[in-house]
This record gives C-alpha cells, sequence and structure tokens, in this order.
C-alpha cells in the first residue's frame, strides 16, 4: 500500500516559523477524490497506507443507521452526533452517550473503552459514543455485550462489511489493528479515505445523509469548544462534514459534492494536519474569506512570536 504509483508528487511541507525564521518542519501527504474513487488532485503519494483511527466513526456509525437501531431506541440526531465523535468529555458530552444507554437499557458498566486519566467513568472517553451506538446495535440485534470490541463478534463484522461495501472490496482483505479505544480500525490508503468521505457527503444515501445531518447539526459534539471539527462544521454552516483521527489524520468531505479530502501527517502532528486542512481549504475554495481567517488565526497562529506556513500546492490529475 506504500509503493510508488503515477499520482505520487512532492509533499507539502508544514512549517513553524518563529519571527520568520524557520523552527520545525513537518512533511505531510494529502489527496481529493470524488465518489467513484477517482483521484483529483494530490500532494505526496495518495496510496499511502495508515490507519484511519477516528476519522472512521461516521462509518462505524452506519452500523447504527441501517439496522433500525435509532428509531428502535428513538434516539435522535444529537445521540447519533455523539456516535460519531471524538468527544472533550465535557458534561453535556457525557450525559449524551449516556442517554443512549438508558434508552437501550445497557448498564454502563457494559462500556468497555478506558477510564481516561483523572475521570472515573469510561462515559468520559472520547470514543464512549462509538462504543455505546455498538452495544445499542447488539441490544436491538440480540447479540452479546461481551466482546462487542473483538473483530469476530457480529457488530464488528456488520461494521467491516459496511465499509468494505463502499470500497468496493471484500472485508476479509481489511488490515486491522485495535485502536486505542480497543474497536478495530483499518489501515487503508489515503485515497480510500478520501472517497469514503466523498461518498458520505454525496447525498445517494438516506443512512449517510442523517449521519451527515447529525454531524452538521450538532458540531458542539464531534470534538468540543474550539475543536477543529466543530470549529469547522460550525462556520461553514452544513456545507462540509469533518472528522479527525490520531497520528496526523484528517478527513473532509464536501456535503451534496460527493468530494472528499484526506490528510496524513508523516510524524502524527496535529499542528500540521490542522494547518494543512485549513490551507487546502482555501485552495479549493471551500471556504469563504471571512472563514478562512478564523480558521488562519485559530491553527496557522499558534503563538504571538509564531506562525505556520504550508509550502507546496496539490497537484491537479
Amino acid at each position: 500500500m506504500n509503493r510508488t504509483n503515477r499520482h505520487a508528487s512532492s509533499l507539502l511541507k508544514v512549517q513553524l516559523l518563529r519571527e520568520g525564521i524557520v523552527e520545525s518542519t513537518h512533511e505531510v501527504h494529502a489527496v481529493a477524490c470524488d465518489a467513484r474513487g477517482r483521484v483529483l488532485a494530490s500532494a505526496g503519494d495518495p496510496e499511502l497506507g495508515t490507519f484511519i483511527r477516528s476519522s472512521l466513526k461516521p462509518f462505524q456509525a452506519m452500523s447504527v443507521t441501517g439496522t433500525g437501531t435509532l428509531d428502535h431506541f428513538n434516539l435522535t440526531d444529537r445521540d447519533l452526533a455523539i456516535i460519531c465523535s471524538s468527544h472533550h468529555g465535557s458534561i453535556e458530552q457525557t450525559r449524551q452517550a449516556f442517554n443512549i444507554l438508558w434508552r437501550c437499557d445497557v448498564d454502563p458498566a457494559a462500556l468497555q473503552c478506558p477510564v481516561p486519566p483523572g475521570k472515573t467513568t469510561p462515559l468520559a472517553h472520547n470514543c464512549s459514543g462509538k462504543h455505546a451506538g455498538m452495544l445499542a446495535v447488539c441490544k436491538q440485534k440480540g447479540w452479546s455485550l461481551d466482546g462487542y470490541m473483538q473483530r469476530s463478534h457480529p457488530v464488528q463484522k456488520l461494521v467491516a462489511s459496511r465499509i468494505a461495501e463502499l470500497l468496493g472490496m471484500p472485508a476479509d482483505e481489511f488490515i486491522c489493528a485495535h485502536d486505542s479505544c480497543g474497536v478495530p480500525t483499518y489501515l487503508m490508503q489515503l485515497s480510500q479515505m478520501a472517497t469514503l468521505f466523498a461518498k458520505l457527503t454525496s447525498g445517494k444515501s438516506l443512512e449517510m445523509e442523517r449521519i451527515v445531518r447529525a454531524m452538521t447539526h450538532h458540531p458542539e459534539m464531534i470534538s468540543g469548544p474550539e475543536g477543529f471539527d466543530t470549529l469547522l462544521m460550525q462556520l461553514t454552516e452544513g456545507e462540509l462534514v469533518s472528522k479527525a483521527g490520531a497520528e496526523g489524520v484528517q478527513c473532509i468531505g464536501r456535503v451534496r459534492e460527493g468530494m472528499g479530502i484526506a490528510v496524513k501527517s508523516v510524524d502524527g502532528s496535529k499542528r500540521a494536519k490542522y494547518a494543512t486542512a485549513v490551507y487546502l481549504l482555501k485552495q479549493f475554495g471551500w471556504i469563504t474569506p471571512d472563514v478562512s481567517e478564523t480558521l488562519s488565526d485559530k491553527f496557522m497562529m499558534p503563538g504571538r512570536y509564531t506562525r505556520i506556513e504550508v509550502v507546496g500546492e496539490m497537484s491537479m490529475i
């Protein structure tokens, strides 16, 4: 998955400048695809393989939207948003994750995600919404709540099959590993990640449209105040869907356009992926000048004496 290919081009360089002098440099791969999986533009290697991490959550949530679980338990779009989230563990977000379990009559003790440092409950973990959603599916389907994180569990097989269907590949071809919360994540090419977000925002699937609506109508659930995903979706008012992943992964889809972007900073840097995302959104014209200014001030001006600069461009295919 890391082989050289005809789309490979120069990587983007993200530089931290202190009073105009380069202090640190990060390298970033990025790719834009349409809903058919065609590479539209790239920087670096669009076939680079890396774990999608939490950028997978909107697609893991398809196990909830595609099984009737939402309607069966009278779950709301706010519940669906927290299922898609990497939340900050605020009281509001923690209560929303608990609401899912309460409506499904599942004891919070069934959650197998870790208890974050300084907290007393796994409900405060940033993946608790995802885990609560999987438990809701298990409850609705009559599947065992035990071992729901294991690859062999029916809920994980369901998740894998839905994602494989979107990518047009057999589920058993996925290279799988456990994410930090214990649930499986998948090794994917960047172009596959961008394609998933293009499909998510294409408007051709009612269940994915509901996920998009939940995320864009309740962006405060997705990360938190001042978080990149939350702020971007608030500012663009339903035009973009954004979901971060750990270790420098960032994915964005343009609603109703069926186009997706995937970014990976080589060293896993958050500041590099966020700065690159802002830079590319400006380059593609996906954000207005006012939104661009707000995001640049937040994510490209980290300090009084420092600024972040992205060098290079996406090569159009």
